[in-house]
Parts: C-alpha cells; structure tokens; sequence
C-alpha cells in the first residue's frame, strides 16, 4: 500500500517536468519563411508567455515574417501590455490578422503590429478597461490605458482618436456608430475605411497572396503541453479550484491516519498551481522555496510549543501564492474562497467524523460524565419517594428529617413544617429530597 503512494506521489512531481521536454521543430531550407502565430482565447499571463517564446523561436529561425492570427474577447491589461511590448520590440515584421475578433486587449495587441489585415467579419475595438468585479477601473488604471492605445496607434503612423474612442466612452464619433457613451468597435470596412486595416482578406491563404508570401514555407507555433496546461492553470477560477482543493486536501490529511489520498490531492493541486505559474513566467524559484519553508515551520509547530513559528510559516505560505501570482486581487479571491470551504469541511469532519478521526481523539475530549458512562455525581435516592418520617427540626423550608431510621436533609415545597411533624417524600432530584407535611386525620 505504501509503495503505491510513494509512486504517485513522485509521478506527480516528476510529471510537470517532464511536460516541458517538447522537440523542437526546425524550419525547412525554403527561401521565405512565414511564421504563424495564433493568439486566441483569453488574454492572460500565460499566453504571454507563449508569444515570448513564440517570437524568440521565430527570430533565432530567421523568419522573413511573423503573422498574428488573433481572435480573442480581451482580457488581464498586464498581459497584453507585456504582449504588445514584446511585439514592438521584434526584429521581425509583424502583421496582425484579425480573425475574427480583436476585442479589448486583443486590439490593443493587434495596434502594436506593423500592419493590421482584417477577414469580412472581421471587429476590432471596446476595449474599455474594467477591474476584477466588472467595474469601471479607478482614474489610475482607465489613463495608463488611455496612454498605452494612443501610443500603440501612434508607433505605427495610425491616428490615436479611434484608439482613444475604443477605450473612452466620452469621445464622441457618430459616423463610426460610437455615439458619446459607447465604446468604439470597427467593422473590417470601417477599420480600413479609417486607416486602422491595409486590407480585407478571405482567409489565410488570401492573406499570404496579398503579402506576397504565397510561395513561402508557412510555420505555425504551436502551444506545448505544458503551455497549455500553464494557460490553464492561470485561469483564475482554476486558481480558486486549485487553491480549495490544496488546502482542503491537507486539512483532510492531517484528521486521517498515514498519508495517503488527501495528502497526494492537496500536495498535487499546490504543485499544480506553482508549475503553471512558473511555466508563464509568473512565479520563480524565490516563491517556491518560501512556501517549502513555510510547510516546514507549520510542521514544526507540531512539535515545538509557542505557536509564533506556526504563524511565521502561515505568512510565509500566504506570501509565496501572492508572488506567484499574476494579480494581488485574483490571488485574494482565490484565497478567501479555499478558507470559507476549509472552514465549512472542517465543521462537518469535526460534527460527523470526528471521533473516528485520529487528530480530534488529540485536541477535542469526547468523554461526557454521564451515568451511561458510569459517572454518578450524587446518588439519586428514587427508593424514598412515598416513605414517610418525622421531621427533626423545624423546615423552613430546608432542615433535617428521619426517614427509615435514617437522617436526612430534606427540604420542603416552600411552606413552613413545625419540628416532630410526619412527613411524606414526594420527589428526589440529586441529593436534593423534597418533602411535605403528611395530614392528621385525627384532626
């Protein structure tokens, strides 16, 4: 049973290494080479890390150009900023071709290319800046924007008003169909009608004619495994469902006996999250060895009295996903989410299994002192009720009473009972006898 535990557990850690060992394509000796690069889905760190590479590779080749084929919704500004930088700063002639939506951050990227080529159904455009909740971002965030789209259009010789109004609800362009208080998106013709498009294609293979390229060796980068995992994995509601289940799979290790199922869960889902970040380029070394050292002083803690040592490797735990990550809110979140569901598993273990589970048997004590237990704190005198005796002194109400020979302290309903009267027992509760005058019928 431990061999295959331990197996696991090493295939797990070995795995995401070995996922970074892609072969490496060469180009074929053709006097043109065009180099595809398709830029979809969301935009976020880890498909910038992937445009790095993709450009580095296409440039050590000598590729005579580099095609961006883009159809995204948008996404993180981070990301694209660092897409678009990277971009510019090529050695290479780039060409944006927008197939089918460059929306967002997408057009961002895509005015950061020398030239621009758009299908019919080509949009490029609404590229308002918005934050984490679906708000409206802060004067900070919407004017870091504002400047980055007037300069991308501007690098590239093309006019900054139709950037800025993609970005700028206020500006104000009625011909394009952006009234004030709309964001400016641009059809193919409208893109080439304004100068933000040098052409229209039907496709790629239009696109390499009208380039003039239809002769040449077309190479298309593709995502390794690992990149497409680490794109994955950068996702921030994977981020959340990786934390959760890290952290749950942990707690639940730590209330069962051995290591076993949870412990390999939590440990693969934590390892999950620092692979996929470092493989974007989001995380270094510096954020792995901090949450090493952090599981270590928390096991420490265990065995060392204080409790200071514990704290100082929870904040080192804390600090090294906030590294890793690629926003301080997504991270936040992410957190917030995995703590509310450690609490609510921990509160049903400890309500449902916790006497079964080892951990509790430590910190919680489950023995009650109840008589089924064999606990008796004061014996209940049942056998009195119904006796009868004499009052010894006078009860007012408590005093003390002879009943079966026996002396007692007895204690009346709350009336008054004059010494050498005959009383009756009518109720025991612990050692507690309560008692009333009996009636002479002799009276």
């Amino acid at each position: 049973m431990k061999k295959w535990r331990i197996l696991l557990f090493l295939s797990v850690i070995l795995l995401p290494f070995i996922l970074t060992l892609t072969p490496d394509k060469s180009f074929s000796a053709a006097d043109q080479v065009v180099y595809i690069i398709p830029l979809e889905e969301t935009v976020e760190k880890g498909l910038s890390a992937f445009i790095d590479r993709s450009i580095t590779d296409a440039e050590n080749k000598g590729a005579d150009i580099i095609i961006f084929e883009i159809n995204t919704p948008g996404g993180a500004v981070d990301a694209a900023t660092q897409i678009g930088k990277r971009i510019q700063d090529s050695t290479i002639p780039t060409v944006a071709f927008v197939n089918n939506d460059a929306i967002s951050a997408g057009a961002f990227i895509a005015l950061n290319a020398d030239k621009i080529y758009m299908s019919h159904n080509g949009r490029m455009g609404a590229a308002g800046i918005i934050d984490q909740a679906g708000n409206t971002a802060d004067e900070k965030a919407v004017s870091y924007w504002l400047s980055a789209m007037k300069g991308a259009a501007e690098n590239n010789g093309r006019d900054p008003i139709y950037a800025l109004a993609m970005a700028d609800k206020e500006i104000d362009l009625p011909e394009l169909g952006a009234e004030k208080g709309k964001f400016l998106t641009l059809t193919s013709k409208q893109a080439l009608q304004v100068g933000y498009a040098e052409g229209v294609v039907k496709d790629r293979t239009d696109l390499l004619q009208t380039l003039g390229y239809e002769k040449a060796a077309v190479e298309q980068a593709e995502l390794s495994l690992a990149e497409k995992i680490a794109r994955f994995i950068t996702n921030p509601i994977v981020v959340s469902i990786l934390l959760t289940i890290g952290s749950l799979g942990l707690v639940v290790e730590l209330y069962s006996p051995g290591f076993g199922i949870p412990g390999i869960m939590g440990i693969s889902a934590l390892l999950l999250f620092f692979y996929g970040h470092l493989v974007a380029g989001l995380a270094g070394l510096e954020s792995i060895i901090l949450f090493v050292v952090g599981i270590v002083l928390i096991l420490l803690e265990f065995v060392l009295p204080g409790g200071i040592i514990g704290l100082i490797g929870l904040g080192a735990i804390l600090t090294s996903f906030f590294l890793a990550g690629s926003s301080m809110m997504v991270i936040s979140i992410s957190l917030l989410v995995a703590l509310v569901a450690t609490i609510v598993v921990s509160i049903i273990l400890v309500k449902i299994f916790g006497k079964k589970l080892h951990v509790f048997k430590k910190i919680i004590l489950f023995d009650s002192t109840n008589s089924e237990s064999g606990y008796v704190s004061n014996k209940n005198r049942m056998d009195l009720i119904g006796k009868q005796g004499i009052a010894l002194t006078t009860l007012r109400p408590s005093g003390t009473a002879i009943i079966n020979d026996e002396r007692l302290d007895v204690v009346t309903q709350g009336n008054y009972i004059e010494k050498n009267t005959k009383i009756e027992v009518i109720k025991t509760e612990g050692s507690r006898i309560v008692v009333r005058e009996v009636p002479d019928i002799n009276k």
